[in-house]
């Protein structure tokens, strides 16, 4: 199968190897996704219902919730202790096979997201408290724990914890000889290497970076490279969200 057609550069879904796909991100979600809460999971639901400390992320046809909820006074420490719970709808992969709760895939993801986080959370400024983030994938296409770092920091921005930047994360993979950002379901299907990284934008630090095969320096670099511009997009984009929900704050309170 041609990933990207020869003769126009296009890829399968229509768009160009350095593009990605549509982005789409709210805070603040739960007073205005009902739908979206009732197919959720009971485990999640309570939380939401309670905190209003919520976002929504979708890269593409990759959609995933998150809630943040912030305990003080729960631990005895001297920085926040950060927990996290990733979890995949029944009917989010439609009618592809999802593995069953508590895989070792969706424990890995949940330590890869919290780790991302406590990067970027000031647990020194929240002494004895405890942040727990649940995010929960809606509908995959791939592509999923890039969209769960942007929903959770999306919430802890609503929740008011404290950051010291933004945190990014996005794929890029190399089929048919070209770097392609972004891929989809069936472009990473097809087998060939991939990198996901993940950064603070402002400060240009890594916070994640996994490969799931070898690749030439050359290559690697180049995609590598490609993630990194992905990654800069989307905090660009995250600045926006978080600007327009801002100004909306503002007009509510007159």
């Amino acid at each position: 199968m041609e990933y990207v057609n020869p003769l126009t550069g296009f890829r399968v879904d229509g768009r160009r190897p350095n593009e990605m796909r549509q982005l789409k991100g709210e805070v603040g979600v739960v007073a205005r996704a009902d739908g979206c809460l009732v197919l959720a999971s009971d485990r999640i639901l309570p939380v939401l219902a309670a905190l209003h400390r919520s976002a929504l992320f979708e890269m593409g046809n990759t959609r995933v919730i998150a809630a943040v909820q912030n305990k003080g006074q729960q631990v005895n420490s001297k920085e926040a202790l950060v927990r996290c719970e990733y979890r995949m709808a029944e009917f989010s992969t439609g009618g592809r096979r999802r593995k069953p709760k508590g895989d070792r895939r969706s424990t890995e993801i949940s330590l890869v997201i919290r780790q991302t986080m406590e990067a970027s959370i000031l647990t020194h400024l929240m002494l004895r408290s405890q942040i727990d983030i649940f995010v929960q994938v809606l509908q995959a296409d791939d592509g999923t724990r890039s969209a769960c770092i942007h929903a959770a920091t999306l919430a802890l921005a609503d929740a008011g914890i404290p950051m010291r930047d933004i945190v990014t994360s996005c794929s890029a993979g190399y089929l048919c000889s070209n770097p392609l950002l972004d891929l989809n379901y069936l472009e990473d299907s097809a087998g060939g290497p991939d990198v996901t990284v993940g950064i603070l934008a402002k400060k240009d630090k890594v916070t994640i970076l996994q490969m799931d095969a070898k690749l030439p320096m050359d290559t690697f670099e180049d995609v590598m490279g490609l993630s990194i511009e992905g990654c800069k997009a989307i905090a660009t984009y995250i600045r926006e969200v978080l600007l327009e929900n801002t100004k909306r704050l503002e007009c509510q309170r007159g």
